[in-house]
């Protein structure tokens, strides 16, 4: 195992264990929120994504068994900064996700699987979502969020914009991306005859705390993402994610 690996591990977990963790009740959706029958159509419509994600991430586990490690810690940082809470208004609650990275480093699909096995831990650690729920959560923050850092990142990779701008750029819409599609399923079980009055209501609900969060993981992707460049260049590389290495990486 390469130690540059193993040395970009410990600074990442350093730094994450600076984010204090806290039980929370934040806004995946929680258990009973939703029919029964929206759970089922969310979870209907991940089933194809998380086949995909499967493949995806067994086929880069073959490649290269080093990025193991960047897998375990793409899903703690997912799994940390998540499970943190900010109250927003009307008592209901926002945080990050941290799905654009992971999605950076290892593309959306892979993202499906390592996010749903993070929401299974929080619904039964925390009580953070619900089982009941899964579909919806993992098709906001698991799916969607990270399709869109993934396109991103990758177009604007594609008009050689500077990396820390793709990361960023990529984080933080991802983050915005899932709170949409999030008031868009409540929207959809909630609206009472107003779908777009009522969605329109919800993102209102998250902006105030969901804009300065995404901007928060943004600033937070891009300087772990540092980390992992300065240390494991030749991963980044070998993934596709940077198109120069480094001489001597």
């Amino acid at each position: 195992m390469s130690n540059k690996l193993i040395k970009a591990a410990v600074c990442v977990s350093a730094l994450l264990l600076t984010i204090p963790l806290t039980t929370a009740s934040a806004m995946h959706i929680m258990e009973g929120y939703i029919s029964p029958g929206w759970c089922a159509f969310w979870g209907a419509l991940c089933v194809p994504f998380m086949i995909g994600g499967g493949i995806s991430l067994s086929k880069k586990m073959q490649a290269d068994s080093t990025v193991k490690i960047l897998l375990a810690l793409a899903g703690a940082f997912v799994f940390v900064i998540s499970s943190l809470k900010i109250p927003s208004v009307t008592g209901s609650c926002s945080h990050p996700t941290g799905t654009g990275l992971g999605a950076v480093l290892f593309g959306a699909p892979v993202m499906s699987v390592l996010g749903v096995i993070v929401l299974v831990f929080q619904a039964l650690l925390l009580a953070h979502g619900g089982l009941s729920t899964l579909g919806a959560n993992t098709f906001s923050m698991a799916i969607a969020g990270p399709f869109v850092s993934w396109g991103l990142y990758k177009l604007l990779r594609r008009f050689k914009a500077p990396t820390s701008v793709c990361v960023f750029t990529a984080a933080a819409a991802g983050d915005l991306f899932t709170y949409i599609i999030t008031a868009f399923q409540l929207a959809a079980a909630h609206s009472e005859g107003n779908f777009w009055f009522a969605a329109g209501r919800f993102m209102a609900v998250f902006a105030p705390t969901q804009l300065p969060i995404a901007i928060a993981e943004g600033i937070l992707s891009v300087m772990i993402f540092g980390i992992i460049e300065k240390y494991c260049n030749k991963e980044l590389y070998a993934l596709g994610v940077i198109s120069k290495r480094r001489t001597g990486a």
